[in-house]
Order: structure tokens, then sequence, then C-alpha cells
């Protein structure tokens, strides 16, 4: 591969689509990828009332496969993925020899041998070749699936319904971070009850070749209780709104998942070491001894908006910083998430700003999530 060929954009398998609906597209993570189609407000609401169709073809997916598939997994990844049933999915993390996180991870298990890891775009290559590295010792094959999916999300409580008038598949039977293979509008798809918003919602990994077919057919489906195309900037607004970390943002590799207060994610019950596994009993042991900043949500007073990187402050000192920052199209004011100082992470913690520009904003600490949908 030339060195052009290396650093072009790529693009997913509906784009001449995307910029019919005439799409704002933006590069993210080497794809060019809709950002908005019109209003990023607009479509946020549509997926928090009724429901939105997104392009998530971006996101890398690999194939674990081979009769040690699920001791490789256990070995590589934080989790207990030898105890996935078949057909579930489990939320993860890859980590470095010293705890730092590599990724978050969802991985099904597609049959008792095989497992579909779904890494994020921007990492996709990473943990493939960590993935690759640590399989020296397995009897299990790692493959990069990533040009052989275009993956498509329906998100809202509209989406069983338009889904289930496309599909026979036992979507009522279907649980949450669970999938099952079945046809949808005549192509077939795995069905994942999985996604990024807060809201239930389907997400359908496909051969790119019916991705354009599926995708008309879920917004013919839709059109009847409003469900509209999303991009990227609302998915991020749904995802903060449901206090749902982003790689690079509330997770890095300067971070363990007990930095990041999410521990739970780590099973050291599991059978054999794992990468990291050292490292993260230390990381465990000093958030007991001292616990570490902790994610928080903060509710603005005013209208201005925080973004990551701004300090937070009390009492004149930095007591943490903001990982993300939006409006909330749900609240209808500005929100963040930030790591603060475990002495100001209670709920109503009294005199927390975050420093805007040299200004102390008065924000409201609050627990996460901002918005949890009506079950």
């Amino acid at each position: 591969m030339s060195s052009t060929e290396s650093t072009a954009v790529r693009r997913t398998a509906l784009d001449a689509l995307h910029r019919s609906l005439g799409a704002t597209m933006t590069d993210f993570a080497g794809w060019d990828m809709p950002l908005r189609y019109g209003s990023e407000r607009d479509e946020h609401n549509a997926v928090r009332t009724r429901a939105g169709l997104f392009d998530l073809s971006h996101m890398g997916e690999i194939t674990v496969s081979g009769p040690q598939a699920s001791d490789l997994l256990n070995f590589a990844l934080v989790g207990d993925l030898a105890a996935v049933g078949t057909g579930r999915a489990r939320y993860t993390m890859i980590c470095r020899a010293d705890g730092g996180i590599l990724d978050d991870l969802i991985v099904y298990r597609l049959a008792e041998s095989e497992y579909m890891v779904v890494a994020n775009a921007s990492n996709a290559q990473v943990v493939l070749d960590a993935l690759v590295e640590r399989s020296a010792d397995f009897d299990a094959e790692v493959r990069d699936d990533r040009d052989a999916y275009a993956l498509i999300a329906v998100q809202g409580p509209q989406s069983p319904g338009i889904l289930k008038s496309l599909t026979d598949a036992d979507l009522d039977g279907l649980k949450y971070y669970a999938g099952l293979p079945g046809a949808v509008a005549g192509v077939p798809a795995l069905i994942a009850r999985t996604g990024y918003t807060g809201e239930d919602g389907f997400e359908l990994f496909v051969k790119p070749e019916h991705a354009v077919e599926l995708w008309q057919a879920l917004t013919e489906a839709g059109e009847g209780v409003g469900l509209v195309p999303c991009g990227l900037s609302c998915r991020d607004t749904l995802r903060l709104e449901a206090g749902m970390p982003l790689y690079g943002h509330e997770l890095s590799t300067s971070l363990t998942p007990f930095d990041a207060g999410l521990g739970r994610v780590v099973k050291f019950q599991k059978d054999g070491d794992f990468v990291g596994r050292e490292a993260l009993e230390a990381a465990a042991v000093r958030a007991e001894e001292k616990p570490p900043r902790v994610l928080v949500g903060l509710v603005a007073e005013g209208r201005r908006v925080p973004r990551a990187g701004y300090a937070v402050v009390a009492g004149g000192e930095v007591i943490g910083e903001v990982t993300s920052g939006a409006p909330s199209p749900t609240l209808g004011k500005p929100i963040a998430m930030a790591y603060v100082d475990a002495a100001h992470a209670a709920p109503g913690t009294p005199g927390v700003g975050v420093d805007i520009r040299g200004a102390h904003e008065p924000y409201e600490v609050v627990a996460l999530p901002f918005y949890r949908r009506q079950k």
C-alpha cells in the first residue's frame, strides 16, 4: 500500500447516500462520516422521542475464532469472556501491561468458539495489533473484519416497532446486550440490542453491499413514526446525557479502569492470568486506600458551555478537569462530565465551578447519568 493510499480518508458503503441527503461530512478517525444532516438538536430530540438512524460502519470488527478463542480473550481482555453465553454480548476493556486502557469494547459471542470484538474506530488497529500479539500461544485466529461489515443503528423508543415491521426475528425475546442472526428487509444481519444513546435500540451488522438497501428499508418503515437520519454530532450529545464514556475523553492509556470508576469490568476471579492483572490488582488497592478522582456530572447555572480540558475549580483551587461538555437538548442547559477530587464529588457539593476563559462559571455537581429513559 502506498503512503497516499494508507492516509486516504475511508468511506462507508453509505457515503453516496449520505451526500444525497445533504449531510455535512467530517473526518472522524480516518473515515468520512456524516456529522449532521440538518439540525443537531432536531436529530437528538428525534432519538429521545421517536427514532434515529445512524451509520456506524467506521467501528472496528475483529473476529476471534478457534478452539482456544475463549482462553485468548480471557488472557487479552480484562473481562471474563468465557462466561458469556452464545448470543450474548459484554462490555469490557483491553488494557496495557501497566493497566492503562487501550480501548473499551463490546464483545459478542457468536458461537461456542467464535467471537466478534467491536473496537472504537480510532483504536481499531491498536486493538487488532494487540490481539494478534497476544494470540501467539493460543490455538485461535484473529481476523480483521473491518471491511466485512457495515453497521447501521436504529435507536429510540419507536425503534422496536420499526424493526418488527421488517423482520420475523424474536425481538421481544432479545435482551439488552444480546444478539441474534436474522433477516431484516430480506438482508441477512446480526441483530444486536445494543447502542450508545441511552435509548432502546438495535445495531445491525450486515455485508457492505446490503447497506444501502437496508438503510432505505428502515427509512421507509420509519416514515410514519418520525424516524430521521442522524449524524455523529447528536450521537455525542446523546451519549453524554446518558453518562456513557468516550475513549480519548473519559478513557485513555493514562487511566486504569479503576481510575475511571469502571473497576467492575475487571474480573480478577476468572481462570488464568491476563494482561495487566498485576498492575490492576495494585490499582484496585490504591483506589480503596485513596479514592482517585471521581467522574461526575456538571450542570451549568448559566449558558456558557464547558469543553474538554477546562479546569474544574472550588475555593480558588483546581479540583478536576472537564472531559466532555456540550449543550444538552434534553435538559436545556450546558452539561459536562469531569473527573474531580473525591472530596468534591458528592451531588450538590457547593462552590464548584468551571474556569471558562478565566471566568469561574458556577456549576452544580450531579450524579451520572444526566438522563435515564423510562422503561
